[in-house]
C-alpha cells in the first residue's frame, strides 16, 4: 500500500472520528436545549396565567385565559386545591389526566416541569401555583404536544445529516490534497535514494520547508553530493595510481629490453640495469604508501602511546636526517622547549615527522635553513617544520593534504613523491588526536603546524 494511501486512510479515519463525536455532542446539546427552551417557554406562560389569576380570579379572567390559549399550540387547564377543574382551552384527553393526577410534591413558586420526555409521551407538560388570597387556590397545568417538538428536532436532524455530508465531503477533498502534499517530498526522496542505490549520485532535490521533511531532504542532498565528490575522488585516485604505476614498468621493461640485447656493451647493461633496479625501488615505495593508505582508511593500525621527552626524541630525528641535509647544503636547526614531555606514538610519530623532512629537503635549495620547532602552549604540544624552500601556491594550499595531489604538475620524477606523504601524515595527526596545518608563501618557505591536545 503506497503512503500516500495509508496516511490518507490516517488522516480521513482521525478526523471522522474527531468529526463524527463533535457532531454527536452538538446534536445532543442543541436538541437538549431546545427542549428546555419549549419547556421553559411553557412554564413561563404558566407563571403568567398564575400571575393573572391571583390579581383578578372572576369568570371573564378564567374564560380568557381559555380563550388564549385556544388558539396557540399550547393548552391550559386551571385546578383548584380540591382537585376541580374550574377552567381549560380545550377537551382533555387521557394523556393530561393521567399527568395532573401523578402525586407532585410542593410545588415551588416559579413553577415546575412535570413531564419532560419528548419521546415517550404525547405531551410535555408544567404546573405553577396561583394564590388568591383568601379565594380559590389551585395550580395552572400547561401542555404542549410533542408531535410539535418533535418535528422543530426532525428539522434541525435534517440540517445536521445536510452538513455532515458536507464536511465529510469537503474532508475528502481536504484529505486528499493534504496527503498529496505531504507524501510529495517523501516520493521525490524515495526516488532520490533509489537513484543512489543504482549508483547514480547525480541527485538534486528541490528546496524545502524548513521542517522535518526539509531537514531529510537536505540530509539526502548532502549525502548524495558527498558520494558524488567521493565517487570523483576514487576515479582521479584510480587514474593517478595507474599512472605512477605505469611510468615505472614503462621504464622497467623499457630498459630491461634494452638490457637484453647481446650486441650491448657490459658498461651500458650495468647502467641500464641500475636505471631498471632503481625504478624498482620507486615502485616498491609507491607500494608501500599505498598500503600504508589503505592501512590508515581501514583503521587496520593502532596507535601505542607512551611519555616520552621530546627533546630527546626530536634530537634523534634530528642527527637521523642532518646529513642528507648537510649534503645538499641546507642548514638544519633544532629548536625545543626544556623538560617537555608527551604522550604519543613514536613509530608513527617518525613516519609523520620524516614525510614532513623529506618535503622540505626536496622543496629547498641550497644556502637555505629549515628548522624543527617543539613547544607547548595551553596543554598542547605544537611541533613546526619549517624551511625557507621554494613554497606552495596560494591557489594550491586548500588540496596539499588531498590523495595523490601534486603541486608539481608535471609530476617530475626529479622530486620524486606520489602526492601520498601528506595525506598519510594527515591521518596519522588526527589518529593522535591532533591537527595540522600549512602556511606557505611562494619563494619564500613552507610551516607545517602540528598541534596535539593532551588527554
Amino acid at each position: 500500500m503506497k503512503i500516500s494511501l495509508k496516511l490518507g486512510i490516517w488522516f480521513f479515519v482521525c478526523i471522522l472520528i474527531i468529526e463524527t463525536s463533535s457532531m454527536f455532542y452538538l446534536h445532543r446539546h442543541i436538541i437538549h436545549s431546545r427542549a428546555m427552551q419549549e419547556l421553559n417557554s411553557l412554564k413561563e406562560r404558566g407563571n403568567s396565567h398564575r400571575d393573572v389569576l391571583e390579581f383578578s380570579m372572576d369568570p371573564s379572567t378564567l374564560h380568557h385565559i381559555a380563550l388564549m390559549e385556544s388558539k396557540t399550540d399550547t393548552e391550559v387547564v386551571i385546578k383548584n386545591n380540591n382537585g376541580r377543574i374550574i377552567e381549560s382551552s380545550g377537551p382533555i384527553d387521557q394523556s393530561m389526566k393521567r399527568i395532573m393526577n401523578k402525586p407532585i410534591p410542593k410545588v415551588p413558586r416559579k413553577g415546575l416541569i412535570l413531564q419532560s420526555d419528548l419521546k415517550g409521551e404525547k405531551y410535555i407538560a408544567t404546573v405553577s401555583p396561583f394564590n388568591g388570597g383568601n379565594k380559590t387556590k389551585g395550580y395552572v397545568y400547561m401542555f404542549k404536544s410533542t408531535e410539535q417538538v418533535q418535528t422543530l428536532i426532525s428539522q434541525l436532524n435534517k440540517h445536521f445529516i445536510f452538513a455532515s455530508f458536507l464536511i465529510l465531503f469537503f474532508m475528502l477533498i481536504t484529505v486528499f490534497f493534504l496527503s498529496k502534499a505531504l507524501t510529495k517530498p517523501l516520493i521525490s526522496m524515495k526516488e532520490a535514494t533509489k537513484k543512489l542505490s543504482n549508483g547514480d549520485f547525480s541527485v538534486s532535490l528541490p528546496n524545502m520547508s524548513k521542517d522535518e521533511i526539509g531537514e531529510l531532504s537536505k540530509s539526502i542532498q548532502t549525502l548524495a553530493n558527498d558520494l558524488n565528490h567521493l565517487k570523483q575522488e576514487r576515479n582521479e585516485f584510480l587514474a593517478s595510481v595507474s599512472h605512477e604505476l605505469r611510468t615505472p614498468l614503462t621504464y622497467i621493461k623499457g630498459y630491461s629490453d634494452i638490457g637484453r640485447r647481446p650486441s650491448l656493451e657490459e658498461k651500458e647493461r650495468i647502467h641500464y640495469f641500475n636505471i631498471i633496479h632503481e625504478e624498482s625501488e620507486h615502485l616498491s615505495q609507491l607500494v608501500k604508501e599505498l598500503f600504508d593508505l589503505a592501512r590508515l582508511d581501514q583503521n587496520a593500525f593502532t596507535i601505542d602511546k607512551e611519555r616520552i621527552d621530546i627533546g630527546l626524541y626530536l634530537k634523534a630525528i634530528y642527527e637521523r636526517v642532518l646529513p642528507a641535509f648537510k649534503e645538499k647544503g641546507i642548514k638544519l636547526k633544532l629548536d625545543c622547549e626544556d623538560g617537555l614531555f608527551f604522550s604519543l606514538d613514536p613509530k608513527r610519530f617518525d613516519q609523520v615527522l620524516l614525510n614532513l623532512l623529506d618535503n622540505a629537503l626536496k622543496y629547498s635549495n641550497e644556502n637555505t635553513t629549515s628548522h624543527i620547532k617543539a613547544l607547548k602552549r595551553d596543554k598542547s604540544l605544537h611541533i613546526i617544520i619549517e624551511d625557507e624552500g621554494i613554497g606552495i601556491p596560494k591557489e594550491d594550499l586548500p588540496y596539499v593534504f588531498e590523495r595523490l595531489y601534486r603541486v608539481e604538475k608535471s609530476r617530475s620524477r626529479a622530486t620524486g613523491g606520489f602526492g601520498l606523504g601528506l595525506t598519510i601524515v594527515k591521518q596519522l595527526v588526527e589518529a593522535h588526536g591532533g591537527e595540522v596545518s600549512v602556511e606557505s608563501r611562494v619563494g619564500k618557505g613552507t610551516s607545517f603546524k602540528i598541534v596535539l591536545k593532551e588527554q
